[in-house]
């Protein structure tokens, strides 16, 4: 009889990307290890981009679709919208077969250190805020992002995360079974 060895859960980084740990989960091939994925990276962002996505009660307060970036092309004009610029960081991460920008990773931002102003982008969060400030505020925030931590802000936004990462609210909810759904899903 011979024994399955099981191989360990890949060590990542002290404190690793979002996206570092949605690939990870991603690549497990069953429920059981991405729920120890899950529970072995566990952070307050990562439950916090959880629960805005696949919470159907929480509504963002921020316009479907993809956001308009003033970022400038080589002539100088306003082009691409924010989702494009984000698309194309991340195909020329994948062209060069890496997950850095090298000297342009330098000056981001993570998820992990933005996620204590997600409120202000669902209903009831800080609805006092005015659309302009709020949608002022997620570009600024995406902007800062690296690209693949931009892309799933934008995601969540949208509630969209599921379209790129193999993550269903089971798993969540097995790894995470302290969340409390507002739409009542027990597992």
């Amino acid at each position: 009889m011979t024994t399955k060895k099981i191989t360990p859960i890949p060590e990542l980084a002290v404190n690793p990307f979002i996206f570092e740990v949605l690939e990870l989960v991603t690549k497990q091939r069953t429920i059981a290890r991405k729920v120890e994925v899950l529970k072995k990276y566990k952070h307050p962002s990562l439950v916090s981009l959880f629960v805005w996505n696949y919470d159907p009660k929480i509504k963002s307060c921020l316009p479907e679709g993809d956001v308009p970036y003033a970022g400038t092309d080589e002539q100088g004009s306003f082009s691409l919208t924010l989702g494009q610029r984000v698309e194309d960081a991340v195909k020329k991460m994948e062209e060069l077969g890496s997950k850095s920008l090298g000297s342009q990773d330098q000056g981001h931002t993570s998820i992990r250190k933005e996620y204590v102003k997600f409120y202000n982008f669902v209903k009831g969060g800080n609805d006092a805020l005015s659309g302009l400030r709020r949608e002022t505020m997620f570009i600024n925030i995406a902007s800062g992002l690296h690209p693949l931590e931009a892309e799933i802000l934008l995601l969540c936004k949208d509630k969209k995360l599921q379209t790129k990462y193999k993550i269903d609210r089971k798993v969540i909810s097995k790894a995470y079974p302290e969340i409390q759904w507002r739409d009542g899903f027990k597992l």
